[in-house]
């Protein structure tokens, strides 16, 4: 009997030893910021699921390698309330608490121009959304930011081209945009692009978090336009129901819920097809994970950009960040199954090919369901 105890606690003393001499999984941080609260909470939930749903499969398939080691991937997400303030907290908490060299949104301008202050100089690569210029055209000498979604500045002439050529009763536009400096620099192209194509516009501000639109829309109403933009605005701010337009964020699931039988007509710049391979299987392993709940294009979106942030530390065989940028301007043609084959722009309207191009759509909302009126490939 003592031999055996003997015997039984020197494998128990091997055991914890080797365990003890095995060394910890390296580890890969990927920060995520989004707004996990107020206006575009649909927005940021979408993205970080999204991530989740991509770090699961690239887990699952080995993780990311680089310099001959394997690394697993970690998930470390804020909340940016979708404000400019949020977004630079969230960015100084990755980059100088949790020591993260990748960061992947947030969805919106204001925060995504907080976040870059904050990256930029701290050599930490960003994948941003948000449509300000800004966030490409800006005074850095050396940027680590790249983004990840087409903006109205390349999808905006081709979908006010098709309402031309294909609904002529639109002749006069009322635009809606939030009152501040990047709602006010969204609607000032967008509105330029439309009187370029012969269409007269109206540009009406509100400030962001207003649900009682009734005024507003009267107002507008009595200028006899006769259609209403809702430019880029987050979901949760589309508090009026109306029958309207957005070339801005691809929101048009959650409008469907908010203005419910009213949606109907209502059209929409569109980032992703849920009917292709793909997005039925993206669609049944969310819904699968998160239930029949939220879900919108901010989804596959975010879920792509972790794996061409994955394929770019691949190609650079490092987490140095300077290499890792330099090997995601060499990802056009790059296809993760998701969208095909990526292309990089923005040299003419940013002064850098930083900008991501992905097929897009005109959508409308026809019986209660979603149909593509057109595709546009990049």
């Amino acid at each position: 009997m003592q031999q055996q105890l003997r015997s039984a606690a020197l494998a128990a003393a091997l055991m914890l030893g080797a365990a003890a001499a095995a060394p910890a999984q390296d580890i890969v941080k990927i920060g995520g910021i989004g707004p996990l609260s107020g206006g575009g909470t649909a927005w940021g939930l979408a993205a970080q699921r999204g991530m989740e749903l991509a770090i699961e499969d690239l887990n699952a398939a080995g993780g990311v390698k680089a310099a001959g080691r394997a690394y697993r991937l970690e998930l470390i997400m804020y909340d940016d309330q979708y404000t400019g303030q949020g977004g630079k907290g969230a960015a100084e908490r990755l980059v100088n608490q949790d020591k993260v060299k990748f960061i992947i949104g947030p969805v919106g301008s204001p925060p995504a121009l907080g976040v870059i202050s904050v990256t930029n100089p701290a050599k930490v690569i960003a994948l941003t959304d948000g449509y300000a210029p800004q966030i490409l055209k800006n005074d850095t000498p050396d940027p680590y930011n790249f983004r990840i979604y087409n903006t109205n500045i390349e999808f905006g002439p081709p979908l006010i081209k098709w309402l031309k050529d294909n609904v002529p009763a639109i002749r006069k536009v009322a635009l809606l945009a939030p009152n501040d400096a990047v709602g006010q620099s969204v609607a000032g192209p967008l509105s330029e692009d439309y009187r370029k194509q012969g269409f007269e516009t109206t540009v009406d501000l509100f400030e962001r978090g207003t649900k009682e639109f009734t005024p507003l829309i009267l107002r507008m109403m009595a200028q006899k336009v006769d259609a209403f933009e809702f430019d880029g605005n987050a979901p949760g701010d589309a508090g009026f129901r109306s029958h309207v337009h957005q070339i801005g964020g691809p929101a048009i699931d959650e409008i469907m819920e908010i203005a419910g039988p009213a949606a109907e007509g209502f059209m929409s710049y569109d980032i992703f097809d849920w009917d292709t391979p793909a997005g039925g299987r993206l669609r049944a392993q969310y819904e699968k994970k998160y239930g029949k709940g939220i879900i919108n294009a901010f989804m596959p979106a975010f879920y792509h950009a972790v794996f061409l942030l994955c394929e770019s530390i691949r190609r650079a065989d490092t987490l140095d960040t300077n290499k890792v940028r330099a090997a995601l301007e060499t990802t056009g043609g790059y296809d993760a199954g998701i969208y095909g084959p990526i292309n990089w722009v923005g040299k003419e309207s940013y002064g850098v090919n930083r900008q991501l191009m992905l097929p897009y759509y005109w959508s409308q909302v026809k019986g209660g369901k979603i149909v593509k009126l057109a595709k546009f490939n990049p």
